[in-house]
């Protein structure tokens, strides 16, 4: 095993990582979300490991997509309008390992919500929202393909 400062325990006999396309499936599309969450994931994966990106057929493979985008009211003022809102993305996962096939996963579905003043229109906080929720969910993925706790 290789260890890492990031507590990602790697075989020492995995290369590499390919890492699909996110697609946005979810009802409500932002157009940027898909490519965002998609390139902050390898962005993360070879920050944080000496894996080599390839396109395709990596020795380790993540491909999944985001499931749910969604805004609700989840704080209620005394006149009945929402005092806070929650943005919440889901993404669903697959991984496969092709050098330990016990640690494969399917349809593994990781949800992340940020709040937010319901007086700021989403789309002045949005992206920032989105960052942060995109940091977390590809903490989230990485944890659970590599870590290994």
């Amino acid at each position: 095993m290789s260890y890492s400062f990031t507590g990602a325990s790697i075989s020492a006999d995995v290369k590499t990582i390919s890492i699909g396309y996110f697609a946005n499936n979810a009802s409500f599309v932002v157009p940027t979300l898909s490519r965002v969450f998609t390139d902050g994931l390898k962005d993360y994966f070879t920050s944080q490991t000496k894996l080599v990106l390839v396109d395709r057929n990596g020795d380790l493979d993540i491909e999944g997509s985001i499931t749910n985008y969604t805004i609700q009211p989840i704080a209620i003022q005394g006149n009945e309008t929402a005092a806070q809102n929650r943005l919440s993305i889901t993404v669903t996962v697959k991984f496969i390992n092709k050098k330990n096939e016990k640690q494969n996963f399917e349809n593994q579905t990781f949800t992340r919500y940020q709040d937010y003043p319901s007086s700021q229109n989403i789309s002045a906080v949005q992206d920032q929202l989105i960052k942060e929720i995109d940091d977390q969910l590809i903490q989230d993925v990485f944890n659970k393909t590599v870590v290994n706790w």
